[in-house]
């Protein structure tokens, strides 16, 4: 018997982060830990500096993931496909982009499923007013 046959496993989430246009990429501050930079580093072939000057920027004291403009939210992480709406860098992503959502249920896509049943549209997308 090894470790692996007694891990039980936890609830499964009740979202799909594929049917969603990426809401948590949106956020101002996707915070990036010196772990984060050297697998971003190892991911790009470049050193850490390098990887922190290109990929980062410092926000209310918080190292975090430089933004690129987007469509639905204005302002999107850099590394987000604005065609696919997926992650580009989804195996050197930040520790916490790993952990999000770290519960079962996640709020944005509850509300998202609420608004496209709302509006008869499967593929609805509530856009940022701005």
């Amino acid at each position: 018997m090894t470790i692996a046959d007694n891990v039980v496993p936890g609830p499964r989430p009740t979202y799909d982060c594929t049917k969603c246009p990426a809401y948590c990429c949106s956020y101002d501050r996707i915070i990036v830990e010196k772990e984060d930079l050297k697998r971003l580093a190892k991911h790009h072939g470049i050193d850490v500096e390098t990887a922190r000057r290109r990929f980062t920027k410092v926000k209310e004291g918080e190292q975090v993931l430089r933004h690129q403009k987007d469509s639905i939210y204005g302002s999107i992480c850099m590394f987000l496909d604005l065609k696919t709406r997926g992650c580009t860098i989804y195996h050197a992503r930040p520790g916490v982009c790993h952990e999000y959502p770290d519960k079962r249920r996640c709020g944005y896509y509850d509300f998202l499923q609420w608004e496209r049943r709302h509006q008869q549209d499967p593929e609805f997308i509530p856009l940022q007013k701005g």
